[in-house]
């Protein structure tokens, strides 16, 4: 009972805390958090992936960057002179050979594909030990001469980084495929001082989508990396080159006619390696592990008489571009490249093939701006002007990202002055893959193990599974001298709107549909099921999913015949059939 100078008492609604685990798996605020932490450690580990080429490279060869020592003795064992170089790959083969093989696979190669791999196929979900096992493959492969760069592992190891944060925070999918990229752009920028490389690095080639909130998140993350990485590399671009100008508008046809070239070059590089590595596979019969050892003999024959194919080569590139070397040395280091970092790769060793890419770009553009050079010495600018341009058009006719190889090359070089041919040379370079290639350098890798990324991740599941593991069974053919009036009402009883048609022997003749046979009944037409007979497209056991979806969405009916390697009839598809296998293979 209420009185009457009693108060009533207001409830104040309190605010429910947000669990943090729900906050960064569901909020903006969280994936941005997450992206800042991810840069942070993708700079960190550039750092110390950096110091760990640095030093490895000291502990091989006594030089800080052997490429151009010109074949000096190692200063440890003056005795052996250059000779020392046969050992160096061994060594560092009987070191990372085991350690790759027994915890992380993976960590073997270039690495991007396998990070778009994961992206693709696996959800983002990468190892969290490839990191570690990538670090020290790769700065052990570099580091011992190894012709490879640095780009593939510091993308594999932001990649793991960020797939274990999200991994261990429980993120959905959606978001930990971002963070994956995020990984991947922050190795990029501060690896190489390119913060706007980075993020797009990872949207054309790893995401390989634009979508505005992943694309912050990737910003961020380059961005926060590649303030780690000035705090130690400093703030100057990777490449120290002198500035560069064009002498007269003429000069755009010849980069053109350099986009041609270059870009064929890019895709020469990219069949050389896989036919290398195939060659490697062939030949090998001992233990994996042995691998890198047994054919770091082979790198260092060739690194004995090409010494300025060990590690990177950044300092051969840039006396390139400064016009140091004459043309038959140019091709020269042009084709050793090609040929030291398909062994280097095929052997079993770890590193990118991004700086090889613009090391090739380099010596074709420069070799070819000699060419010009001394045919229209008034009109041309320096050869250097070409190899620079050349550096992005190969990177762009192997790896076919356009967008990432013109802002990649400004920020290595600072060099906007050329901006308007490099794109030019870039976009033609592009085509002439495209027209000489199906692959990348990066896709050829998947597709060769069945894994076609230009599809959408249902086509994907779709081409993994053969017809013969749906086929329904086959409905009652109708013979060819069936009368249409009889045809008729087996085509309405079977509810498919379309049969199998066979002779009297039961071979295959085609099929025929309820929509011809009423035609022809329309028609007055008084003859049999063999005269309407028709070939719908071909469907067999061995035929993929995707395939067979593209068959019956030409044919008429609801279905289609199955036959096997003699052409004999063995089953039936349907849509029904196809859609049931896509959702029972779905991903949750």
């Amino acid at each position: 009972m209420s009185t009457g100078n009693s108060t009533s008492v207001r409830r104040v609604p309190v605010p429910v805390r947000q669990p943090i685990g729900r906050w960064l798996r569901e909020s903006r605020s969280g994936l941005v958090g997450l992206a800042v932490l991810i840069g942070a450690g993708a700079g960190l580990g550039a750092i110390v992936f950096r110091w760990l080429i640095t030093t490895f490279t000291h502990l091989f060869s006594g030089q800080a960057d052997y490429a151009d020592a010109g074949r000096a003795a190692h200063p440890w064992l003056p005795e052996l002179g250059p000779w020392f170089l046969l050992l160096a790959p061994v060594v560092a083969g009987l070191i990372y050979g085991p350690l790759v093989y027994k915890f992380a696979p993976e960590a073997r190669g270039h690495g991007v594909p396998e990070v778009m791999y994961a992206v693709a196929e696996r959800g983002g979900r990468i190892p969290a030990q490839v990191s570690a096992v990538k670090a020290l493959a790769s700065a052990l492969t570099i580091g011992s001469g190894g012709s490879v760069g640095r780009e593939g592992p510091i993308v594999q190891i932001g990649s793991a980084l960020g797939s274990t944060l999200g991994r261990l925070t429980r993120l959905p999918e959606s978001r930990l495929r971002v963070l994956v990229a995020c990984g991947a752009a922050g190795g990029i920028a501060a690896t190489f001082n390119a913060p706007l490389a980075g993020p797009f690095f990872a949207m054309e080639l790893i995401l390989r989508d634009f979508a505005a909130e992943s694309f912050g998140a990737v910003v961020l993350a380059s961005v926060t990396a590649s303030v780690v990485g000035r705090a130690a590399f400093g703030n100057t671009p990777f490449l120290d080159l002198p500035p560069f100008t064009l002498r007269n508008p003429v000069e755009y046809l010849l980069f053109v006619v350099l986009g041609v070239v270059v870009g064929a070059c890019g895709v020469l590089f990219t069949r050389v390696l896989y036919r290398i590595e195939d060659f490697c596979d062939w030949v090998w019969r001992g233990p994996e592990w042995l691998r890198p050892a047994v054919g770091g003999v082979v790198l260092g024959g060739l690194l004995l008489v090409l010494p300025q194919m060990y590690g990177v080569g950044y300092p051969v590139l840039q006396n390139a571009v400064e016009g140091k070397y004459l043309i038959g040395f140019l091709l020269l280091l042009l084709v050793g490249k090609i040929v030291a970092t398909s062994l280097t790769i095929g052997i079993g060793g770890s590193g990118g093939v991004f700086a090889p890419s613009l090391f090739i770009g380099a010596m074709g553009g420069t070799a070819f701006g000699i060419m010009v050079h001394a045919w229209l010495p008034s009109l041309t600018a320096s050869p250097g002007v070409y190899g620079l341009i050349g550096m992005g058009a190969a990177f762009a006719g192997a790896a076919r990202a356009p967008i990432t190889a013109v802002i990649v090359l400004f920020e290595l070089t600072g060099q906007y002055t050329i901006i308007l041919p490099m794109l030019t040379a870039i976009v033609i370079a592009t085509a002439t893959s495209r027209a000489l290639s199906r692959d990348t350098i990066y896709t050829l890798k998947l597709r060769r193990r069945g894994v076609d990324l230009d599809r959408h991740p249902q086509e994907r599941r779709l081409a993994a599974t053969t017809v013969e593991a749906v086929a329904e069974p086959l409905p009652e053919p109708l013979p060819a001298g069936t009368p249409l009036e009889r045809a008729a009402h087996a085509l309405a009883v079977s509810g498919h709107g379309i049969l199998p048609v066979v002779d009297e022997e039961g071979r295959y003749q085609g099929c025929v549909t309820a929509q011809a046979v009423a035609e022809a009944l329309g028609d007055d037409h008084d003859g049999t099921v063999g005269d309407l007979a028709e070939l719908p497209p071909l469907v067999t056991c061995e035929t993929s999913l995707a395939d067979a979806l593209t068959a019956l969405t030409n044919a008429p009916g609801t279905g289609l015949p199955v036959l096997d390697g003699d052409h004999q009839l063995t089953g039936w598809l349907t849509h029904q059939a196809v859609l049931s296998a896509l959702a029972s293979s779905a991903v949750p």
